[in-house]
């Protein structure tokens, strides 16, 4: 059933989780609260198709690493922690890059950043929080809501 494709899961999630975000840390970024509204929702649906696109790669570099493409069904420590640590690995890369050499946006004055970096605390906040919270409601979508083990899981244990 294609609600049982972990992909696709990742990839929901990613994008119930990440839209949100990307409003809600819009003043943390110069400009965005001044710009017409449309401007803004665009912006926010460009950085989230990046972040979903980004999960989704995370995902299947921890899955060819495992070789278990359906691991948030039981994620160990270490998954959640390579699925997570990509993301905050290319975010720190992608903000020195756009904020730095680029020069694509701009931290507001409300943004909190990380000394020696200069990156923006609210973006590997974002890396730190909703990758652990994908899994965690993909694994309860995959489980059929509850959470638990599936009949289906326990016949193949």
């Amino acid at each position: 059933m294609v609600v049982d494709l972990p992909e696709l899961n990742i990839t929901l999630f990613a994008f119930l989780l990440s839209f949100p975000w990307e409003i809600l840390q819009g003043p943390f970024f110069e400009g965005m609260t001044e710009m017409r509204h449309g401007d803004a929702v665009r912006i926010c649906t460009l950085a989230t198709v990046g972040d979903v696109s980004l999960m989704l790669v995370n995902f299947w570099i921890v899955a060819w690493a495992g070789g278990e493409r359906r691991w948030p069904l039981q994620p160990t420590v270490a998954q959640v922690a390579g699925f997570t640590g990509l993301g905050l690995a290319a975010t720190v890369l992608v903000e020195i890059l756009a904020t730095q050499v680029w020069h694509r946006w701009q931290y507001s004055a409300l943004m909190p950043t990380i000394p020696l970096l200069e990156v923006g605390l609210i973006p590997l906040l974002m890396w730190s929080v909703l990758p652990p919270l994908a899994v965690w409601f993909v694994r309860r979508q995959l489980r059929g809501g509850s959470g638990g083990v599936t009949a289906k899981e326990e016949r193949r244990g």
